[in-house]
C-alpha cells in the first residue's frame, strides 16, 4: 500500500477531516501538535507523496525557495545554507541553492533562473552594491541577509559593529597599543561596520587611531600571509591583528609564525566567524561568533511571513543578530 494512499484515507486513519490532512501537509492554518503528529505518522508510514505540481495549481505556489550566496565554499556561508535548506524541507519546501561566486553578472544570471523556476521567493546574500533593479524586474519576495545593499527591503544581519568593536577590545584590554586590522578591499556593508568598531574601540581606550594600520586585501588566507609578510619586511610596528575573517586570521598567523613572531607573545590575533579550523588550529584563535543557526532560521521565517502575505520585501525591516567573543589563545 506503500504510495498509494489517498487524503481520503490518511484523514480516515488519523481520525480527522480532509481539510486539516490539508492544512497539516500544507503547513497551512491551525491545528494542534497532537493533530499533526497523528496525521504525519499515517503519512510517513505509508509514504504519502504531495503532489507538488497539484498544489502548485491550487496555491499560485511552487513550494520552492532560491537561495543565493557568494562562495558556497565558505564555512560561514555553508553553515548558513545548511540551517535555511534544514527549516526549508521541515515545511515541505524544494531549495535551490545558487554560488555566485562573488560575480555580479553571474548573480543576475541566478536571479533570472530562480525567477524562471517561479520560486516563491529568495533568500540572498549579494556582491551588490545596490539591488533597486532587482524589485524593478522581478516581483519576488526577497530576504537579503549578511550584506547590506542599498534598496534592501528586507534585512537580516549580524551586529558587525560590536563585533569589530568586541574584537579590537579584546587586544587592547591585552596590552595591544598597534593594531592592525585586515580588512576585505570589497567594502562590503559588513567590513564597513566591523572597521566602525575597531574605530570606536581606538575611541572609547583613548588610543591613537593610525589609518595606515587598516589593510585591505582578498578574504583568503593566501592573500592575508602576503600582506602580513609585507608588513613584516616593512619595518612597521604592530603588536596586534584584527582580521575580518578566520580564514584571514589563519593566514596571518602562519605568516607571524613563519617570521619567527610568536604567538600571543610578541603579536595577538582576533579573527571572525568562528569556523572550526579557527578552534583546531595551533594556536586555536580567538574569533568572534556569528549565529548562522539563527541567520538561518529568522530568514525562513521571515521570507515565509513575506510570501503569506503576498509581499516583495517589508518596509526596510532591519533584523540584528548578536555576536559574541570567543577567548582562545591568541588574544
Amino acid at each position: 500500500m506503500k504510495g498509494k494512499i489517498s487524503m481520503v484515507e490518511i484523514a480516515e486513519m488519523s481520525g480527522v477531516s480532509i481539510a486539516t490532512v490539508s492544512r497539516v501537509l500544507n503547513h497551512n492554518g491551525r491545528f494542534s501538535s497532537e493533530t499533526e503528529r497523528k496525521v504525519m505518522n499515517i503519512v510517513n508510514k505509508y509514504g504519502y507523496k504531495v503532489n507538488l505540481n497539484a498544489k502548485g495549481l491550487r496555491t499560485n505556489k511552487t513550494q520552492s525557495i532560491g537561495v543565493i550566496v557568494p562562495d558556497i565554499t565558505n564555512e560561514f556561508f555553508a553553515k548558513i545554507i545548511r540551517s535555511i535548506e534544514t527549516s526549508l524541507l521541515q515545511k515541505g519546501y524544494t531549495v535551490f541553492v545558487c554560488d555566485s561566486n562573488e560575480d555580479s553578472s553571474t548573480e543576475d544570471k541566478h536571479i533570472s533562473s530562480l525567477a524562471a523556476k517561479d520560486v516563491d521567493g529568495i533568500i540572498y546574500i549579494s556582491t551588490k552594491s545596490d539591488v533597486k533593479q532587482i524589485y524593478k524586474d522581478y516581483k519576488i519576495p526577497v530576504v537579503h541577509i549578511d550584506r547590506r545593499p542599498e534598496h534592501a527591503g528586507t534585512l537580516i544581519i549580524s551586529d558587525n559593529e560590536m563585533g569589530g568593536f568586541l574584537a579590537t577590545e579584546a587586544l587592547i584590554k591585552d596590552g595591544c597599543k598597534d593594531i592592525l586590522m585586515l580588512s576585505d578591499k570589497n567594502y562590503y556593508s559588513t567590513t564597513r561596520n566591523r572597521y566602525k568598531g575597531y574605530v570606536d574601540a581606538h575611541k572609547k581606550y583613548s588610543l591613537p587611531l593610525n589609518e595606515k594600520n587598516v589593510i585591505k586585501t582578498d578574504v583568503s588566507y593566501a592573500s592575508s600571509y602576503d600582506a602580513i609578510k609585507k608588513v613584516i619586511a616593512d619595518g612597521k610596528k604592530f603588536d596586534g591583528i584584527f582580521c575580518n575573517n578566520d580564514m584571514m586570521a589563519l593566514g596571518a598567523l602562519q605568516a607571524l609564525k613563519d617570521s619567527g613572531i610568536s604567538v600571543p607573545e610578541k603579536c595577538k590575533v582576533v579573527g571572525f566567524d568562528d569556523i572550526t579550523l579557527s578552534e583546531i588550529c595551533d594556536p586555536p584563535i580567538t574569533t568572534i561568533q556569528q549565529d548562522t543557526d539563527m541567520f538561518g532560521k529568522k530568514s525562513v521565517e521571515t521570507l515565509l511571513n513575506l510570501i503569506e502575505n503576498n509581499e516583495t520585501k517589508n518596509k526596510n525591516d532591519i533584523y540584528v543578530i548578536p555576536v559574541k567573543l570567543v577567548k582562545r589563545t591568541t588574544a
